[in-house]
């Protein structure tokens, strides 16, 4: 009798062939999450639409690693703390989006290799007209930078009228000494201001050496002075109470709800109002509600580019700080057998002309 005639035998192999076809054919599917973060994905319908049609740069990397390893997928929308839960609980096997890789997270679920490196960053609405002058006559900054101007100024002139007010004419004609005090504090504004006089303007040698050192000075320190008061200028237009994240700890502040950026925030004991979306942000901050919201500077600068095209927000900017670095992966469920292969394929890609292409799109500037 052939070993696989009895009929128990027949029923057996028929079972464990047919839950094995099984098996590959729900494994040859596999769950992909998205969380709606422009300009990475950009859903029409986020937030737990099935099968919705996303685009972006996280779109793009993922359908290029799908095809390269052959894998097949269903994605569906997610909110971004929705997104984490079903990564973490097997229900997703891969999280697409602008995702931080965090030690935190780490601790839950796997991550990719970084695909995007930017930072945190901080919007503030500008002040009007009126109250940034008052906020630049005021600004301790540019009141020090005109007291040392006044002070050097005098000084220079005090040591120029003192060498040169007997036998220079030209630059000291007034007649009483209290005028000549006044040419001389002129002459060291001017010195300060202007640069360096031409060096035969003086008669004795003392003047005329005195002038060739306060030359290379004078031109380092309005160099100084120059870029001192540009920045205060700059800075005046915008929100001159913020000049690093911990000046936030006396502001209303916003985050997005589970991002990194809140979590930094708590982190530094600022409490803030958490909102749902960026969206939603962006109005309290143009209707006052709020002074500041902290957020990736990619996504930031990405979503007001887009506005101020529609000419939304137009008070709106983002300040020039740079502070606690975002790294972008996949999200993986934790031990996920696609992870070595998911890895090698981004990394592929991230090299390929097409990816430059994507980034230089959304983020080059115009």
């Amino acid at each position: 009798m052939h070993p696989f005639s009895h009929p128990l035998i027949k029923l057996c192999v028929f079972c464990y062939l047919y839950s094995m076809a099984s098996y590959s054919h729900s494994s040859s599917v596999i769950n992909v999450g998205s969380y709606h973060c422009p300009p990475f994905v950009m859903s029409l319908h986020p937030n737990g639409s099935p099968q919705s049609t996303s685009t972006g740069l996280s779109i793009l990397l993922w359908q290029r690693v799908a095809d390269s390893i052959d894998l097949q997928y269903e994605m569906r929308d997610y909110t971004l703390k929705g997104l984490l839960s079903a990564v973490e609980n097997g229900n997703v096997e891969v999280g697409i989006s602008c995702i931080t890789i965090t030690p935190e997270r780490e601790l839950l679920m796997d991550f990719s290799h970084s695909f995007y490196e930017t930072h945190l960053a901080i919007a503030v609405k500008q002040k009007g007209y009126l109250a940034s002058f008052v906020d630049i006559i005021t600004n301790t900054t540019l009141l020090f930078a005109i007291g040392i101007i006044l002070i050097c100024a005098g000084l220079i002139g005090w040591i120029f009228y003192l060498l040169e007010h007997k036998v220079n004419h030209k630059l000291y004609s007034m007649p009483s000494a209290r005028a000549q005090l006044l040419e001389a504090f002129i002459l060291g504004l001017l010195f300060i201001t202007k640069g360096p006089f031409n060096y035969f303007e003086f008669k004795t040698l003392s003047g005329r050496v005195l002038t060739v050192f306060l030359a290379i000075a004078s031109t380092l320190f309005i160099a100084s002075i120059t870029a001192m008061l540009a920045s205060t200028f700059t800075l005046g237009l915008l929100n001159t109470d913020i000049k690093s994240p911990y000046d936030l700890i006396k502001l209303n502040v916003g985050a997005t709800v589970s991002t990194t950026s809140s979590i930094y925030l708590d982190s530094l004991g600022i409490i803030h109002q958490t909102f749902t979306n960026l969206d939603d942000m962006l109005i309290a901050l143009n209707d006052g509600k709020i002074d500041a919201i902290v957020d990736d500077n990619a996504v930031l600068k990405y979503k007001l580019k887009q506005e101020k095209q529609q000419g939304r927000y137009q008070q709106i900017s983002v300040l020039p700080y740079q502070f606690e670095k975002q790294n972008y992966g996949l999200a993986i469920k934790d031990n996920s057998p696609y992870t070595e292969q998911l890895n090698r394929a981004l990394l592929n890609i991230r090299q390929s002309p097409e990816w430059q292409q994507a980034l230089n799109q959304y983020f080059a500037e115009h």
